[in-house]
């Protein structure tokens, strides 16, 4: 995009925007799942209305019947909840029904997952930036067509941030530590320091893929929300007795089941965008996964033995620091990211806000998952009580500065915990395994400590703190479950260890190569594709969104190539079918 149209581009975008909210920002074909019919048939069923299902929806809706089932409810119903100022208290609400839903994985790591359309979009902090080339090679995707996508997304949902003194202090102290060259601002993954995009507005409100739907035919595609797919359902054929996806069975929130069927058409199927938990969780309760696991669950009848289904679980690991500050900062979200040649990426976030109670009550979830966790309540009742929880009671953090490990490479694994689909899957991402990463993280950490001792980031830290003391503030903090040793307060690769927490850039578990080709159709089974992140064999560039974004559009566009394809061999064959007939019929 021409960055000197920006201002121009503002303006079109909130055009856009206000079509978008004329219906209390909602859309005509967005409906709750009580209102579907027991049975219908559609060209498409997308599984999942999240960061890559609502872009490839709204694509596939210009020509072909589309019908989106998504578990959560519409982020339209509390707008305000999408303003910045509500972001933490957005992503940590961790009620029944809040677009956040907790998780701890079998590392000792709280995490969350979106439940709302728009997916993750919804709950991230809004940090816009394009994967690397090389991440788009080895997916051995289109470059034109990769940045005709990205365009698409930015034209609805991108804008240049307003950069204010903590994250132009923070930007400075990135290019003193030596995260050099300085490259302004810009959508691309570049080394060295640079000012991304963000999807909050110059009004601090947050636009998510949900938006995207405003570029849907409204004729073509309904949207159901509060459904709850239970599962994929297949048929075989002929000799070979290769499964089918031929529809799901879904649930509304008064607990009535649903069918949804594909039309008659050897073009049409079922796509899984329920994200790198969701995805190889449904293909697994759907019988699609490694057969043994499928069996010991009870999950009958398994229709395909594909060992690989879960496999591949990967979460970048984090690490932070606190950064009192005796000046007055700014709220601000990731604008700022510092891309060193040693593959770790370095964050900035200031101004923390948490409503009264949100920390406890974080934490009550958190005591009530710990049954459905291979951790012993005992031994995390001894952790919670070796740190200080008196953090929970603190309302405000100033600054907040993190290094995330590219790829990674350690890989972990995700199974059933039980046959709910709404339940989360017991998911073991192993942090750290690979000696590369704790290396990576070592000197994101040295390269964290140079930023905040820095002349240029002196202003928003107190001259008597130095950084490897705020740093081992955070083992007194309750940010995981995982032990903490003595010995991290003087060793960085143990503090690495210990006080790893997540960036909810999780992926894996269905990859390309090993289960899906790279047209992202699953292997042995007919008319299924798995289109997000749970594809991705790392996370793209310093982070995933608008890689993810893109995705959807991407491979909505490819889809309709190869129908309107399909359909035009199958007209040709039936003109020269039916002149080979007339021909015939004049010879005799």
């Amino acid at each position: 995009m021409d960055f000197h149209i920006f201002p121009f581009v503002l303006v079109a975008i909130f055009i856009l925007h206000g079509s978008c909210y004329s219906h209390k920002g909602s859309y005509e074909f967005m409906k709750d799942a009580t209102l579907a019919p027991t049975m219908a048939r559609f060209d498409y069923i997308v599984i999942g209305g999240g960061t890559t299902g609502c872009a490839l929806a709204a694509t596939l809706s210009q020509n072909a019947r589309v019908l989106v089932l998504e578990r959560g409810g519409s982020p339209y119903e509390n707008p305000r909840a999408m303003d910045i100022d509500n972001f933490y208290n957005t992503l940590f609400n961790i009620t029944p029904d809040s677009w956040s839903q907790p998780f701890i994985s079998e590392d000792g790591v709280f995490n969350v997952r979106a439940r709302v359309l728009g997916g993750e979009s919804v709950l991230n902090a809004g940090f816009y930036s394009r994967a690397e080339e090389s991440f788009v090679e080895k997916s051995e995707w289109e470059m034109e067509e990769v940045e005709a996508a990205y365009e698409w997304i930015e034209r609805k949902l991108v804008f240049k941030p307003q950069v204010g003194g903590w994250q132009s202090a923070f930007r400075d102290g990135l290019l003193e530590a030596g995260v050099l060259p300085y490259n302004g601002f810009t959508l691309d993954h570049i080394v060295g320091t640079k000012i991304g995009g963000t999807t909050f507005d110059p009004a601090g409100h947050k636009h998510s893929a949900a938006d995207l739907l405003a570029y849907a035919n409204p004729h073509m595609i309904d949207v159901y929300l509060h459904a709850l797919v239970h599962k994929i359902i297949f048929t075989t054929r002929g000799g070979d007795q290769r499964p089918k996806a031929y529809g799901v069975i879904y649930q509304d929130a008064d607990g009535v089941f649903h069918k949804a069927e594909l039309a008659e058409n050897a073009m049409n199927e079922v796509i899984l965008c329920a994200g790198a938990l969701g995805s190889p969780q449904l293909l697994m309760l759907s019988g699609v996964g490694p057969k043994a696991h499928l069996e010991s669950h009870g999950v009958n009848p398994v229709v395909l033995d594909l060992p690989m289904v879960g496999q591949g679980m990967a979460d970048n690991p984090m690490n932070s620091v606190f950064v009192p500050s005796p000046a007055p900062v700014e709220m601000s979200l990731v604008e700022v990211v510092g891309i060193p040649k040693f593959h770790s990426y370095i964050e900035g976030l200031s101004r923390v806000s948490l409503a009264n109670n949100l920390n406890s009550r974080f934490f009550d979830g958190v005591l009530n998952l710990l049954n459905k966790t291979s951790f012993s309540t005992t031994s995390i009742t001894n952790i919670l009580k070796s740190i200080d929880l008196h953090f929970m009671d603190e309302m405000e953090v100033d600054g907040w500065i993190v290094t995330k490990v590219d790829g990674p490479l350690s890989r972990g694994y995700l199974e059933l915990r039980n046959k709910n689909p709404d339940d989360n899957p017991s998911v073991t991402f192993n942090y750290f395994q690979e000696p590369e990463d704790l290396e990576r993280c070592v000197k994101g950490l040295k390269t964290v400590m140079k930023v905040i001792d820095s002349n240029a980031f002196s202003r928003y830290k107190y001259p008597n703190a130095t950084a490897r003391e705020l740093l081992n503030l955070m083992l007194s903090r309750p940010i995981n479950l995982r032990p903490r040793h003595e010995s991290a307060l003087t060793n960085l690769t143990q503090f690495c260890i210990d006080t790893v927490i997540t960036i909810w850039h999780y992926h894996g578990g269905c990859q390309v190569g090993k289960v899906v080709d790279k047209n992202y159709k699953v292997f042995g089974i007919d008319s299924l594709r798995v289109v997000d992140g749970s594809t991705f064999f790392k996370s793209p560039g310093t982070n995933p969104q608008a890689t993810s974004l893109m995705l959807g559009r991407y491979m909505g566009q490819k889809i309709l190539r190869e129908r309107n394809a399909l359909r035009k061999k199958n007209e040709d064959y039936s003109i020269i079918k039916d002149e080979t007939n007339i021909f015939s019929s004049s010879s005799k």
